[in-house]
């Protein structure tokens, strides 16, 4: 009994350290970014498509998924 909690110890530190170092994707790291920035942010499911469009100032992103593939769509207003 006591090997298997030590087991279950040593599975359970594997999977947390595993999880925690692994690195943010484009989509991600683009909306934590807008998201610091104070964005507004809309999103749409249909079916099996998924749309975000997070908008400042000077900054829109759009990201789309459909059967599996993402496409993002960044415009930079430069007024």
């Amino acid at each position: 009994m006591k090997v298997f909690k030590i087991a279950a110890v040593a599975m359970c530190a594997i999977m947390i350290t595993a999880t925690s170092c692994r690195e943010k994707t484009e989509k991600e790291k683009l909306i934590d970014e807008m998201e610091a920035n104070g964005a507004e942010i809309k999103e749409k499911r249909d079916g099996d498509e998924y749309k975000l469009k997070m908008e400042t100032e000077d900054k829109e992103v759009k990201i789309k998924e459909e059967d599996g593939e993402t496409k993002i769509k960044i415009d930079s207003d430069s007024k």
